[in-house]
């Protein structure tokens, strides 16, 4: 299970973009977080990804409250998570070719010796093929970078993928693609998904259940009075 506990976090203590806000999360389950830019839906998701150290609250993984963020997390922590961002541009090193780009995880936690084995497999099943594997991020399109994106955040197998709108800047055709892979994945590891967006429709067909942000809001001021 993963649990949001009672979150406050933003970038400035004096102004939070998250007041106390829970969201819980099961084993398998997709949930999606509905709500209009800057509401602090993507606030939330890297909290939930140990990415983003909340003024307040708890993240608890399977019964583990988080005691460290980033590379700070312990490493069982830090590697249950896959993220996919939605600008993949601002998330790709432009130095690294794809093959290096969605190898970045297994290198951080000393698996390189992995890459040539799983790289191959994993950008074929999300749709890359091997002529743009030694290409830069600059010379391929964003749907490319974006499922070469899809393919990192994969690499490690985690047992939780937070997909911040993931498919924003994508066409339909890419979108049903890498959702497919998304869901590919789940039914064969069971991972649960956090999938956040602005796009109802989208994440309703998409996730077991959807959540809208201002119920997380009204339900925190609620509690709070």
């Amino acid at each position: 299970m993963l649990e949001l506990r009672s979150i406050t976090a933003g970038y400035d203590r004096r102004a939070p973009v998250v007041r106390d806000v829970g969201l819980t999360l099961a084993p398998g389950e997709s949930v999606g977080l509905l709500g209009p830019s800057g509401c602090g839906k993507s606030t939330l998701a890297r909290v939930a990804a140990l990415l983003h150290r909340p003024d307040a609250g708890q993240v608890v993984v399977d019964g583990e409250t988080a005691r460290g963020w980033r590379h700070r997390a312990p490493r069982e922590l830090r590697t249950a998570f896959g993220v996919v961002f939605q600008q993949p541009r601002l998330s790709a090193d432009p130095r690294l070719t794809l093959t290096a780009l969605i190898a970045e995880p297994l290198r951080a936690v000393g698996r390189g010796t992995e890459a040539a084995a799983t790289v191959p497999e994993l950008a074929a099943s999300v749709g890359l093929g091997k002529d743009l594997l030694g290409r830069r991020p600059h010379e391929v399109s964003d749907g490319q970078l974006q499922r070469a994106c899809l393919a990192r955040a994969l690499v490690l197998r985690p047992r939780w993928l937070i997909c911040d709108e993931m498919t924003a800047m994508l066409d339909a055709s890419t979108t049903a693609a890498l959702v497919h892979v998304v869901e590919e994945y789940r039914a064969e590891r069971g991972a649960g998904l956090l999938a956040v967006g602005h796009d109802r429709v989208l994440l309703e067909r998409w996730c077991d259940r959807t959540v809208h942000w201002d119920e997380l809001a009204g339900r925190a001021s609620e509690v709070s009075r």
